[in-house]
């Protein structure tokens, strides 16, 4: 099954529980055991081991006379900071949860939301039981199968630990996760990280597709008391996140992205090119090539055999907090009117031939300003 088919089917039905509170421990079986993690093998992603974040990734860069160039993201053996993932809800096995051996769901989406990170930083992924989609039909009562939210939280907390007792040696970390991933690591960073002493290894977290609130007109509070929202490239201990929009359709009302019902509360926009100063740099999966609603990319898709594409100087950029809520606007109009790429980029969550408005590009939060996110990583590894 396509991994994207399988992460946005799954995905609805993670945030349509967790929004209306229904997902619950049903057990008490989370455990806290830091020695599972001491198993190279539960790790998609370890420094010094030959994993898929372990080898050089090429993006075709299409330019706007639809010529191609192939640049290369090598991994950096010596990088001085760590990087630690949490992927999105992707398993497909028939279980309430699932296990701790990788599947090609998990590597997936190692490569396609994380692996690019290798080469600014020392990577981490743990695999964690999370509740499936077999799981989640449980809760619904579809089947009766044992279930255990809590898991997925718990193999995300011991992951951390042992990380910090066994790897970390007083580095500086970068935590990065979306959608569901952004939620555990937003629940670590509150019960773990924020005003702690671990507060001062941590450098950045990077969690968009998740909202994160902050008080209007203010950087910090909200979801975490002491961690401020990223503003420029040199400052360190902060909180990137942002929900991303079309421009042309913002969050319809009744988002679940982009607008909180907290009173003097909204939703945390970080523009990734105004934290690098630069064009959106973009890296986005060649199969959502075939996501593409009038065909033109999809034409393409068997034209390039890179993991990665980008298409410089069509995309920008802007963080808006108006009536529609605050989220990251996402503008795909060519700036150049002799520009020759077909001008609609997909990544829209489609379900049954239906747009869902209210997800906007959540599918590609990451990877629509990739580029962006690595320098700003790449800027700290340099200076730390």
């Amino acid at each position: 099954m396509n991994v994207w088919k399988i992460f946005t089917t799954m995905l609805a039905i993670v945030l349509a529980l967790t929004s209306t509170g229904l997902i619950a421990a049903e057990l008490s079986s989370a455990t806290d055991n830091l020695d599972v993690y001491s198993n190279p093998d539960v790790w998609l992603c370890r420094p010094g081991h030959n994993d898929l974040c372990n080898a050089p990734i090429e993006i075709t860069q299409i330019s706007s006379d639809n010529t191609q160039y192939i640049s290369v993201r090598k991994p950096m053996v010596k990088a001085r900071i760590d990087c630690f993932y949490i992927y999105p809800t992707v398993s497909s096995a028939p279980t309430g949860n699932s296990g701790l051996v990788p599947t090609q769901d998990e590597q997936r989406v190692i490569i396609s939301q994380f692996a690019l990170f290798a080469s600014v930083c020392r990577p981490f992924a743990p695999m964690y039981r999370q509740v499936t989609i077999a799981g989640l039909e449980s809760i619904f009562g579809k089947r009766l199968i044992p279930v255990d939210p809590e898991l997925a939280y718990a193999d995300v907390l011991a992951a951390w630990r042992h990380y910090l007792r066994e790897d970390n040696a007083g580095r500086g970390v970068v935590l990065i996760g979306h959608s569901q991933g952004a939620h555990l690591l937003a629940r670590l960073i509150a019960e773990e990280i924020d005003g702690q002493p671990s507060q001062s290894r941590l450098l950045a977290a990077i969690i968009p597709g998740f909202n994160v609130e902050v008080p209007s007109g203010a950087y910090v509070g909200g979801t975490f008391k002491h961690i401020p929202l990223c503003q420029n490239n040199v400052q360190r201990g902060c909180i990137l996140s942002y929900v991303s929009f079309r421009a042309e359709t913002p969050p319809p009302p009744g988002s679940r992205f982009g607008r909180t019902n907290h009173s003097g509360m909204k939703v945390a926009c970080t523009d990734p090119t105004q934290l690098t100063g630069t064009n959106v740099d973009m890296a986005l999966p060649t199969s959502i090539m075939k996501m593409d609603i009038d065909g033109q990319w999809s034409s393409l898709h068997n034209a390039i055999k890179t993991e990665f594409f980008s298409v410089p100087g069509m995309v920008t950029l802007q963080c808006k907090d108006d009536s529609h809520g605050s989220y990251l606007a996402v503008t795909m109009t060519a700036r150049d009117p002799l520009d020759q790429r077909p001008q609609y980029l997909p990544g829209d969550l489609i379900v049954r031939g239906h747009l869902l408005y209210d997800w906007g590009l959540h599918l590609i939060d990451l990877n629509l300003a990739m580029g962006n996110l690595l320098s700003f990583v790449g800027k700290l590894e340099k200076t730390n």
